[in-house]
């Protein structure tokens, strides 16, 4: 186990609004690279009217894809960002757990999304910033809190 204090000072928040058809995963990285997001955790709730969610295969060393191909209630959406290796733009690692209209649920590592009609994210930064780093015994790129 490893730890590293974040913050020893106020951290900022933002609520962020995605809109109808906003595609989650590049909306949120746009947003944090536009706003100098650089280390931050992220929460949410809304509906998407499409989502591919993912579960990591340890052996094939990917995300196997979770289609649902319907209206969903964003149950749950958790996540950070983190700056990777290249130090371009923050990466988003999140998961979400979606509510079907018979009250069954899907979850998974968030790979695309689609909203409908709304989705309410609160992101916190974090005053230091956090790296991820590619790990190859696994292939994904890890938080390294050197």
């Amino acid at each position: 186990m490893r730890s590293k204090r974040l913050s020893t000072v106020e951290e900022q928040t933002y609520a962020v609004v995605l809109d109808p058809g906003d595609e989650v995963v590049e909306s949120l990285t746009q947003w944090a690279a536009d706003n100098g997001v650089r280390a931050a955790r992220l929460t949410g709730i809304g509906g998407f009217r499409q989502v591919t969610l993912g579960f990591f295969d340890p052996e094939a060393l990917r995300y196997d894809p979770i289609p649902v191909d319907r209206q969903t209630e964003v149950l749950s959406l958790i996540g950070d960002f983190a700056m990777p290796d290249d130090d371009v733009r923050p990466h988003l690692h999140a998961h979400a757990v979606v509510g079907l209209p018979d009250g069954t649920t899907r979850g998974g590592h968030l790979l695309a999304g689609q909203v409908w009609p709304t989705l309410e994210v609160i992101v916190t930064q974090s005053p230091r910033y956090l790296r991820r780093r590619h790990d190859p015994a696994t292939g994904l790129a890890l938080i390294d809190l050197r």
